[in-house]
């Protein structure tokens, strides 16, 4: 069904549902993992127009400290993750890898808006839904440990 995943981790509860499941889904088709954070386009541009380095070097850190975990996790589970890190608007980044490693399923935390929040707010996951040439599942079910880690 699945034979690479691309998994898209930003180290929020919805991330980590995310992980959950898209980890519990390639432990079910056998697939290939795929990690993803990426860094918001903003700091780029503040970097770019002379903003303090040190301040993306600390953000760089962070998203290090959080690709460090999610891999953490997924080997914990049984998987060997390959782990990408990039830079830029989140959408344009998750479709550039999703079609450079040739993910079949984008797994991606569903943030819960309200209505005027969703109105005022760009959708990575409305965008994504457009822009991507494979499936896209945003993550809300909850994998309990029994689930992930069992023996056979």
């Amino acid at each position: 069904m699945y034979t690479k995943i691309l998994l898209c981790y930003d180290g929020s509860r919805e991330g980590r549902l995310a992980l959950r499941e898209g980890a519990r889904l390639a432990q079910i088709t056998g697939a290939d993992v795929i990690l993803l954070a990426v860094v918001e386009t903003v700091a780029g541009n503040a970097l770019a127009q002379g903003a303090d380095a040190g301040a993306l070097v600390h953000q760089q850190a962070d998203f290090r400290a959080i690709l460090d975990e999610g891999h953490q996790r997924l080997s914990a589970m049984g998987l060997a993750p390959e782990l990408r890190m990039d830079f830029g608007d989140p959408v344009a980044k998750i479709k550039g890898a999703a079609a450079e490693t040739g993910a079949d399923l984008v797994v991606v935390g569903h943030h819960r808006q309200g209505v005027w929040t969703r109105w005022l707010n760009r959708s990575v996951a409305a965008e994504l839904s457009d822009a991507l040439g494979c499936s896209l599942l945003l993550a809300q079910k909850r994998v309990e440990d029994s689930e992930l880690f069992h023996d056979g």
